[in-house]
């Protein structure tokens, strides 16, 4: 029991919490209105913010080595400062400053809280479930995509109810106490004992092949998610326009996609648990997300696109969940941290990158979302050669 309230549990409410990130589309428009400014002038404060993730996980890999209890706490009052301070930006401020502000805040501050939370909870998960490594960090993990699917409507609720504004306000202040009582419960084993200083580890290993693959189709998975995942409004939008059910469609689907973001997240990491190579969970992934691309190409398929975004999704929250047990399968325990979280540096480039390049296609397209699909399969099968020929069968001695 002990193992699920000093690792589990404080792991969920961190990570339910940050996940949130994720509901973005769920407000950006409302945001940008508020605002006076342009939704994609708005949408760069997401982009910043998971670089932020991806980077701040980077560099804080040492410090989460050393004391998670310092790291939880830094990372609950950066990622809820960053929630209330874009609450008072909208209900103050207006125009360029009001855009600048929020960068700072979602953007900067936030996307630290959500790096340092992010890598905080996973090392201690794996030291609690030696045996289940995978299940340990799908279960946290899973907290990150599933927030997605229960914040959504809580959201869309605030919004009508009190608010943008008071929206970010009220669940800046949720999600504090939650992130708070995270914090206070997190604990690693009493038989573990930390090496005050690791001068052992040589980031040598950005030059390791193995690493530099993972890394690699780590990046390419995120990368050819968002440029999937965020404009699922907008491909529910083609696919069904006209249909009486159009808005039930583009209610529903977004809680399915995001369920599935989260049972991906759970049941590839679990499923790894068994496999003699953990890396065969990408070579899932890439062939199930290249068949399915390849059949909603050219194919003006409504049902398509929906099963599109879900086994997508579902590729998503794997990659995600599967790679500290891949890391720790390849590298070790004793500097997973700080693996990890250089790893995670992939996110902050896939942040930039992903739904930045749909946007470049669509302006160059005519909004042909055809072309972000064909574009996300050819770079999956990118991905499944770079998995074969670094990663799959190899360990971190022969790369």
């Amino acid at each position: 029991m002990e193992k699920w309230i000093r690792s589990a549990i404080p792991a969920l409410l961190i990570h339910c919490s940050i996940g949130t990130v994720y509901c973005w589309s769920t407000f950006k428009e409302s945001v940008a209105q508020a605002i006076g400014m342009s939704p994609f002038a708005v949408g760069w404060a997401f982009s910043l913010a998971i670089f932020f993730l991806g980077m701040s996980a980077a560099f804080a890999g040492k410090l989460v080595e050393l004391n998670i209890h310092k790291s939880s706490l830094i990372a609950a009052i950066c990622f809820t400062v960053g929630m209330i301070g874009t609450g008072l930006t909208i209900r103050f401020c207006t125009g360029v400053t009001a855009l600048i502000l929020i960068y700072i805040f979602y953007g900067c501050i936030m996307g630290i809280g959500l790096g340092v939370g992010y890598l905080t909870p996973v090392k201690t998960l794996m030291l609690w479930f030696k045996d289940h490594k995978g299940l340990a960090t799908g279960i946290s993990i899973m907290g990150f995509g599933l927030a997605k699917a229960i914040a959504t409507p809580i959201m869309e609720a605030l919004q009508n109810s009190v608010g943008i504004s008071n929206m970010f306000i009220t669940l800046g202040i949720v999600y504090f106490i939650m992130m708070f009582a995270g914090h206070l419960l997190l604990k690693k084993p009493a038989n573990w004992v930390e090496a005050k200083t690791n001068n052992d580890f040589s980031y040598s290993i950005l030059k390791n092949k193995t690493f530099v693959g993972i890394w690699l189709i780590f990046y390419i998975n995120i990368h050819c998610g968002l440029m999937l995942i965020t404009y699922e409004k907008q491909f529910l939008n083609t696919r069904f326009a006209g249909l009486a059910s159009l808005a039930v469609i583009i209610s529903v689907v977004p809680s399915v996609t995001a369920i599935c973001n989260a049972l991906g997240r759970i049941g590839y990491s679990t499923i790894s648990d068994k496999l003699k190579d953990r890396s065969l969970i990408y070579v899932i992934i890439f062939i199930s997300c290249i068949v399915i691309c390849g059949l909603s190409f050219g194919i003006i398929n409504g049902i398509l696109v929906i099963a599109l975004l879900m086994i997508v999704n579902l590729g998503y929250g794997g990659g995600f969940s599967t790679l500290p047990a891949l890391l720790e399968s390849r590298f070790g325990m004793k500097n997973i941290s700080k693996i990890h979280g250089l790893t995670l540096s992939a996110w902050a480039i896939a942040g930039l990158t992903g739904n930045n390049l749909s946007e470049v296609i669509l302006n160059n397209t005519e909004n042909n979302y055809q072309v972000i699909i064909i574009t996300a399969g050819v770079l999956y099968a990118v991905a499944l050669v770079i998995c074969y020929l670094l990663v799959f069968g190899r360990s971190a001695k022969n790369a």
